[in-house]
């Protein structure tokens, strides 16, 4: 009787058989053995499409065969989708890394059947241990999980409940699908930051300034956007002095003039445009002048005005009505009378300016 071979190429000598030449055998075997076991070796596939199964055959009885190898490198540029096959029949695991270049996927399959396959998608250049269940009719390839959840500077990875010990984040966060989700600018020598903390229940979560004392927060909105915090609209526009914010009864603030408390101005002496809001000294000492109410305004809106000087019965005052109304006219009002003292408060466009005390 003759020898057979392994289906990674071990020879089996028949009793007896191979006189002179066992030793030979033996040794070459053990070699193999070896190779089997701890062996290395390089494999390139450049190109694309699958290759030919006589590329990866055994050899019987002799050393080299990349099939019979534990560690194997697959090296070259690939142009297109690459497919490499196993003998059937061969049981083994092996150690392998795709090292090729080019962003293309390198799958493993056996040489026939339509058994499971192990693949490493386009930037994937990493270590997988491969089993081969050796089944006669159609071998299965299956990728054992080695490696996976590591991190590499390469690829992409899905981290799972994994503690991250003060990472250094590039210039943005992604989602899911790629697209960002946070933006994050660095500044030079910085000292301030936000702090995030959780809460136990019946409590909020805290975003705060950390860092130097005294530290406020911006919130900055693009264009004409607006700060929203859950149910509350702010305001677009920064508003003017002494103006206070309120709310239309649905969450969304605005800036009005603060009817609870006057800004008084410097003495006036001659023509003046009031503000909603003002109080104005008027001085006719030297003659008569306009004092013109505010354009366009709203519910609400006052103007008040003192005689400074005493002097309203000689050189009167007039209020110009700028389009609107002043108690339900259509008219300029005259103020002639010595050290009067009231405020106009606007109501509508069919009453206009309203005497609020006179």
């Amino acid at each position: 009787m003759t020898s057979t071979y392994t289906p990674l190429g071990v020879e089996l000598m028949v009793t007896g058989e191979n006189a002179g030449t066992w030793g030979t055998k033996t040794n070459t075997n053990l070699n193999l053995i070896e190779q089997i076991s701890g062996g290395y070796v390089t494999q390139a596939i450049a190109g694309s499409g699958t290759d030919s199964p006589s590329t990866f055959a055994k050899a019987d009885g002799a050393l080299g065969a990349v099939v019979a190898s534990r560690v194997i490198v697959f090296t070259g540029a690939l142009t297109g989708s690459r497919i490499i096959t196993f003998p059937v029949l061969t049981e083994n695991f092996y150690i392998i890394k795709n090292a090729t270049t080019n962003a293309q996927t390198l799958q493993l399959k056996a040489a026939s059947g339509s058994g499971a396959t192990v693949t490493w998608a386009t930037g994937d250049k990493g270590w997988k241990i491969v089993y081969f269940d050796g089944v006669a009719t159609n071998t299965g390839v299956y990728d054992t999980g080695f490696g996976v959840g590591d991190v590499t500077l390469t690829g992409t990875q899905t981290l799972t409940n994994k503690t991250l010990t003060s990472p250094k984040i590039g210039t943005n966060i992604l989602d899911v699908n790629g697209l960002e989700l946070l933006n994050l600018t660095a500044t030079g020598s910085a000292v301030n930051e936000l702090t995030l903390a959780n809460a136990a229940t019946g409590n909020s979560p805290i975003i705060s300034a950390t860092g130097e004392a005294n530290v406020g927060i911006t919130l900055t909105p693009k264009g004409s956007g607006a700060v929203k915090l859950d149910l509350l609209t702010f305001p677009t526009v920064t508003g003017t002095a002494n103006q206070i914010m309120t709310s239309n009864g649905s969450g969304v603030l605005s800036f009005v003039d603060n009817s609870g408390g006057t800004d008084w101005q410097a003495v006036k002496t001659g023509t003046y445009t009031a503000v909603a809001g003002e109080g104005v000294f008027a001085n006719t000492t030297s003659g008569a002048w306009t004092l013109t109410l505010p354009s366009s305004p709203t519910i609400g809106d006052e103007v008040s005005v003192i005689d400074y000087a005493g002097t309203f019965d000689t050189n009167n005052l007039t209020i110009g009505r700028n389009s609107q109304k002043i108690q339900g006219a259509a008219a300029d009002l005259t103020v002639a009378t010595e050290r009067a003292g009231f405020t106009l408060a606007f109501t509508d466009g069919t009453q206009g300016w309203l005497l609020k005390n006179n």
